[in-house]
């Protein structure tokens, strides 16, 4: 008996030091956001003041306010990101289109730079109240409105609640409908856990940032070693690993009527190879939006703009010249 006690204190002992020496390995507690300026906030990004918030924004090209009688190729066109994600996801595309029209993008609240809010309230309604004041406070009046994922979901929510704001409408594997989730990446696993979601706020394994960057992408082989950095990075920002336990709970099932009210000219593009939205949810916006347009790009996943931004933003400017 007393060789079964010292049998199961040796496991015991050694499964406590293992797992400190995991701990210790992957130790990476929060960063204030002034840490991370230097890198990820060069110009031109510059921070404004909205909803109590310091928003991460970048607002480039020929100054265009859309107001009443502004011509279509000329409107601003505002970019939101996804879940985790930030507004470096939208390089490519703000680089071909700032040559011609304003182009806007911003770290949404609970991600990036921008951080969390002090409500902890990542909701719908907070999100489109978020957009339209940031919008408000640049002075812009009427826009093409475009998102990924999450900020797929806020995009059509907003072009639903302000349809005097928002000309034209740009869906990237956007959320909103319920889904039987086939891939979710690790890192959204973990922060679902609760004893794993309390470990990961002060470790952040380089493996898992990885791995569910990978999950998001067709082609894994696409994602670079400064990729990772960002997203680690921005995951370890103060405040938003909670602030993403938050918004997963809240849940990303929208209210599909309002789908189907929208009167909007919509572009949707997606992935083939989303493992997260399956795309089967792009041939449902394209039947619940009317006049809406659907190209699929088989090869690409849940980030196709990130992927491929060269073919993908060559639909954009399609769309935009109509």
């Amino acid at each position: 008996m007393k060789l079964i006690w010292k049998s199961a204190l040796l496991v015991l002992a050694g499964a406590l030091f293992f797992g400190g020496v995991g701990i210790y390995a992957t130790w990476a507690p929060d960063v204030p956001v002034h840490e991370l300026k230097a890198r990820w906030a060069r110009p031109p990004s510059t921070f404004i003041a909205v909803d109590g918030l310091q928003v991460h924004l970048r607002d480039e090209g020929p100054r265009s306010d859309g107001a009443p009688g502004t011509q279509g190729s000329a409107l601003p066109i505002v970019l939101l990101h996804g879940t985790s994600a930030s507004l470096h996801t939208w390089e490519g595309w703000a680089s071909a289109l700032r040559q011609e029209r304003r182009v806007v993008r911003f770290d949404l609240p609970g991600f990036a730079l921008t951080g969390p809010n002090a409500q902890n309230d990542y909701s719908m309604p907070v999100y489109v109240k978020f957009v339209i004041d940031t919008v408000n406070a640049l002075g812009i009046q009427r826009f093409v409105l475009a998102g990924n994922s999450l900020g797929g979901q806020i995009a059509w929510a907003t072009a639903a609640a302000h349809p005097d704001r928002v000309a034209k409408l740009i869906l990237v594997d956007a959320s909103g409908y319920a889904i039987a989730q086939r891939d979710m990446p690790i890192g959204f696993k973990l922060a679902t856990m609760p004893v794993a979601r309390d470990l990961m706020r002060v470790t952040l394994p380089r493996g898992v940032v990885e791995d569910s960057l990978r999950n998001v992408y067709g082609d894994p082989a696409k994602v670079t070693p400064e990729l990772v950095d960002l997203f680690a990075d921005m995951t370890r920002r103060s405040g938003n690993r909670q602030a993403l336990s938050r918004r997963l709970e809240q849940g990303y099932t929208g209210d599909v009527a309002q789908i189907r009210a929208l009167k909007v000219p919509t572009l949707i593009l997606w992935g083939g190879r989303d493992r997260l939205i399956p795309p089967d949810n792009a041939r449902r916006f394209e039947k619940d939006i009317a006049g809406s347009k659907l190209v699929m790009f088989d090869d690409l996943g849940h980030v196709p703009h990130e992927e491929d931004p060269a073919r993908t933003v060559a639909e954009v400017q399609r769309f935009l010249a109509q």
